[in-house]
């Protein structure tokens, strides 16, 4: 049997067959919700003194899996849950471990409560993951 070349009406008809598919399961990809990441404390406390190590895992809470990869591009260490906002120290990115870790550097320069407030881009989700986290400082 010979091919023919498709008419119009059949020609119509498979663009529209390819485009619902391609629609159909791009709604059937669903990206998951920023809301369902979390940033969570590896070790609940540290020691005060300086070069002080903490590390968060950024989990997908609906699958329970560390999130690897994720950009972060805001970092600050602070006073504020002891009413101190303006103790402030500076954080040093260091690299990760383990897929899903991240680690930074800090001064924690008394005891008492430090808040690690957070902001980052998981790839491929829109929007941004912003956490603060309450790291007790003790001896």
């Amino acid at each position: 049997m010979f091919a023919t070349k498709p008419t119009r009406p059949r020609k119509a008809a498979l663009i529209t067959l390819v485009t619902t598919t391609a629609l159909t399961l791009a709604v059937t990809v669903a990206r998951a919700d920023i809301r369902d990441y979390e940033f969570q404390l590896v070790d609940p406390t540290v020691q005060p003194g300086p070069d002080r190590i903490v590390t968060v895992r950024l989990v997908n809470k609906v699958t329970g899996k560390a999130v690897p990869d994720a950009v972060i591009f805001a970092t600050r260490l602070d006073m504020a849950p002891d009413g101190m906002q303006e103790m402030a120290t500076k954080v040093t990115p260091m690299p990760g471990t383990e897929p899903g870790t991240y680690r930074f550097k800090a001064t924690f320069g008394m005891a008492g409560r430090w808040q690690l407030s957070l902001g980052a881009k998981v790839q491929g989700e829109t929007g941004s993951v912003e956490t603060r986290l309450v790291i007790p400082a003790q001896k």
